[in-house]
């Protein structure tokens, strides 16, 4: 039986050359995060609960978390110190048990998370009623409000059009400001308005592509795509090939990268509808590719998640069953990239 290939036990000989050709774009990929100047790891955290705490449950205890995340080079206090921070912005509550303590969402991390999640694990861009929803900012607010504003509002994939008029093809608008609420920024309900408007012919000052080129930056983020693509690309094409069997570890690391990469790209994502996109949009090679890897990563990272993930009291809560619905819509596993 072949010994599992794990880029964490990574050693340059001659003997193992073969080894190091197949293994490097995954040491790669993991070599490359541990060599940020700065580590952001409360987002970091805040994707591996989206992912993976979420389906067992939604609560950890902190050594546990520590030692799953420390082989990425989160050390003991850069974890803990990122807990309490999440704490603090309420994403997270703890609770204790004995002399140890989990780690939980609060409703207002849940709702965040769930809010991700739908776009994460989305079969694909949304059909487009040719409506735009607008909220717009009536009379004065104070700076820090505007910008408390502007950031919730992006942070739910709206464009601005000026800093007083907001924009999305398909968002729920009384789901929006119900979040608002959850957010603490209930108080400047009365001085938003929501509209709804049709969309506007072609070749017009508010056609629908100058809305778009106005609201929100496309190139940009087509660039931060074609990056994803070919960071993970290289991965993909090591575990299509075979060969070897990856350490249930690794695939586990891979995959908290992988979502966590792939998440902040689409939280910067408005999830335009296709009719609204360039051609060749690069977004759906980057789905497909992140679909198909994950789903090579699930079950080894499971396993090592079934053996190292503890609750405070000592038990291992199982994963949902509706974890392995993800990215079920369609056979990535079938689709060319």
């Amino acid at each position: 039986m072949r010994k599992p290939l794990n880029p964490l036990d990574f050693a340059a000989s001659n003997a193992m050359s073969s080894v190091i050709t197949v293994s490097n774009p995954l040491q790669q990929l993991l070599d490359d995060f541990r060599r940020q100047d700065r580590v952001h790891a409360g987002s970091l955290i805040v994707s591996m609960f989206g992912d993976a705490v979420v389906p067992r449950g939604g609560r950890i205890w902190l050594g546990s978390l520590i030692r799953l995340l420390q082989p990425l080079g989160l050390n003991e206090r850069l974890v803990r110190t990122a807990v309490f921070r999440l704490v603090r912005d309420e994403w997270l509550a703890s609770q204790r048990s004995g002399r140890r303590t989990d780690y939980l969402l609060t409703p207002l991390g849940e709702q965040r998370i769930d809010e991700a999640a739908r776009v994460i694990y989305a079969a694909a861009t949304p059909h487009w009623d040719r409506r735009w929803r607008l909220i717009v900012t009536v009379g004065e607010l104070a700076a820090k409000d505007r910008e408390r504003l502007r950031k919730a509002l992006l942070w739910q994939g709206f464009g601005s059009l000026s800093n007083d008029c907001f924009v999305h093809p398909g968002v729920d608008l009384i789901a929006v400001f119900d979040a608002l609420v959850a957010e603490g920024l209930g108080g400047l309900l009365d001085r938003l308005k929501p509209l709804m408007a049709a969309d506007a012919a072609p070749g017009t000052a508010a056609s629908d592509a100058a809305m778009v080129h106005s609201a929100w930056d496309l190139g940009h983020l087509a660039d931060m795509y074609r990056s994803f693509t070919a960071r993970y690309q290289p991965v993909l094409g090591t575990l299509r090939d075979g060969g070897f069997e990856l350490a249930d570890e690794t695939a586990f690391l891979l995959r908290v990268l992988l979502i966590h990469d792939h998440r902040r790209l689409l939280l910067r994502d408005p999830g335009l509808p296709d009719v609204l996109l360039p051609a060749d949009w690069p977004g759906q090679k980057a789905r497909l590719l992140c679909r198909e890897l994950y789903r090579r990563l699930l079950a080894g990272s499971e396993r090592h998640l079934d053996a190292c993930f503890h609750l405070a009291d000592g038990s291992t809560p199982e994963a949902s069953a509706r974890l392995h619905e993800r990215f079920r819509d369609t056979d990535p596993l079938a689709l060319p990239l």
